[in-house]
């Protein structure tokens, strides 16, 4: 799986002009699902997302996590992550899970969030064209892939 996790103050969703999820403080996470992703991957994202320290204590240090300062998630599929450019100028994204393995891994990890601890976790609708509006905080934004960061063990 691969994530780009902005630290907001704001985010939303809206599909055909309706928002169907927003947050305050907290993280926009656009989600990307590889054909051999499951249960692992997820789990193993949404601890690192809930415990990263990428939120200003009072001396302005990254010390503090989501938990600590009771930030929601927004979730909000991407395949686009896994856009394969190397060829040509349209990129190919044979690389992204199909969408009967996407959708419910995106929605199991939303799930994992919420039992990490996350006390807000709205999401986009899969397969919708969506606006995603991000008001990045910082600018605070980070990539997370799996593949490269999980040991073997805990594949």
């Amino acid at each position: 799986m691969r994530v780009v996790l902005q630290r907001v103050r704001r985010g939303a969703v809206r599909v055909n002009g309706q928002t169907v999820g927003e947050i305050g403080h907290g993280f926009v996470i656009l989600v990307g699902v590889g054909p051999r992703d499951g249960e692992a991957q997820a789990q193993w994202l949404a601890r690192k997302i809930a415990g990263l320290r990428v939120f200003e204590d009072a001396q302005g240090k990254f010390n503090l996590s989501l938990l600590d300062v009771g930030g929601g998630c927004l979730v909000v599929s991407q395949f686009t992550l896994y856009a394969d450019a190397r060829r040509g100028r349209r990129p190919s994204f044979t690389d992204a899970a199909p969408p009967q393995v996407a959708e419910p891994l995106i929605a199991r990890f939303a799930d994992m969030l919420r039992q990490a601890g996350v006390s807000q976790v709205e999401m986009g609708v899969f397969g919708a064209r969506m606006e995603v509006e991000i008001l990045n905080d910082g600018p605070v934004t980070i990539w997370l892939d799996t593949d490269e960061l999980m040991s073997e063990a805990d594949r």
